[in-house]
């Protein structure tokens, strides 16, 4: 499986806003510099991410973006499903449709896959990765 750039920039850009302090709108030309991501893609990615409540806007001078819920509410798996579409690595996995699948040697392979992938990104919120990038980000001292 491979995530695309809609995956991996709506991931960056919505980490950029839960580690900007408060709770003010930020726009996507402050969100563009601070993350290097091209603006005008970032204003097509947020379209289904408004949809989807894990962002908000307002409107005006002081509008822009900002987070629709609470940083430990969104998963990495929420904002993947809304940029990248279902995870799943072959369309079988969920489908009862399937002409081979009562025969299909590969076919629990492809559901155990999805279903780690699935528990991976679903227990990952925005919230660790906030956690995670302070930790990076602290300065070493060295006496």
């Amino acid at each position: 499986m491979k995530i695309s750039t809609k995956g991996r920039y709506s991931l960056e850009a919505l980490l950029c806003l839960a580690l900007l302090p408060g709770s003010s709108y930020t726009s996507t030309h402050s969100i563009a510099e601070l993350t290097g991501l091209p603006e005008g893609y970032l204003e097509q990615l947020f379209i289904p991410l408004k949809k989807a409540g894990i962002i908000s806007s307002g409107r005006g001078p002081l509008g822009g973006y900002h987070l629709g819920k609470t940083d430990g509410e969104i998963s990495v798996g929420d904002i993947l499903r809304v940029a990248e579409g279902p995870l799943e690595p072959v369309s079988c996995v969920t489908s009862q449709s399937c002409p081979a699948q009562s025969y299909c040697l590969s076919r629990h392979t492809w559901g155990e896959l999805y279903s780690e992938i699935t528990e991976c990104v679903d227990n990952i919120t925005l919230a660790d990765l906030v956690r995670a990038y302070s930790v990076i980000d602290e300065p070493e001292y060295v006496i």
